[in-house]
């Protein structure tokens, strides 16, 4: 797919009212996290096992916004997507410039568990004030 083909379908897929949120997969707000499966970095494949929907989506989405194909994405890549251009040192575990699938989806799972253990927290802090 060239360059120009993916920009055509990543408007044509922002003009769904589902893309931030399937753009958001990549920062870890769907079920991409959960998953322990390891991948190759430059197939951008979740796994050879079957993939959750969420995994599923999140690869594709990756493979979107890989507008040269190379198996990572860039800085200039990400650079329309403030949430994504945010988190773009975070993810890059290596700090090589670039983030591959398997680095997004290891953020994934870090921020997932941040986030899991703030909600028990705050669960157990509520608990713990009833009388």
């Amino acid at each position: 797919m060239s360059s120009t083909d993916r920009l055509r379908a990543l408007a044509a897929a922002l003009k769904n009212p589902w893309a931030p949120a399937c753009l958001g997969l990549l920062l870890c707000l769907g079920p991409l996290g959960a998953s322990a499966e390891t991948t190759t970095a430059t197939t951008a494949q979740p796994s050879d096992e079957q993939p959750s929907e969420g995994e599923a989506l999140a690869a594709r989405q990756f493979r979107m916004l890989d507008f040269n194909g190379d198996g990572y994405l860039s800085r200039g890549e990400v650079a329309l997507f403030p949430k994504l251009a945010k988190a773009f040192d975070a993810a890059d575990a290596n700090h090589d410039g670039k983030v591959s699938f398997e680095e997004i989806r290891a953020y994934a799972r870090e921020v997932r568990a941040q986030k899991d253990k703030a909600e028990a927290s705050s669960k157990a802090d509520t608990g713990a004030a009833k009388p």
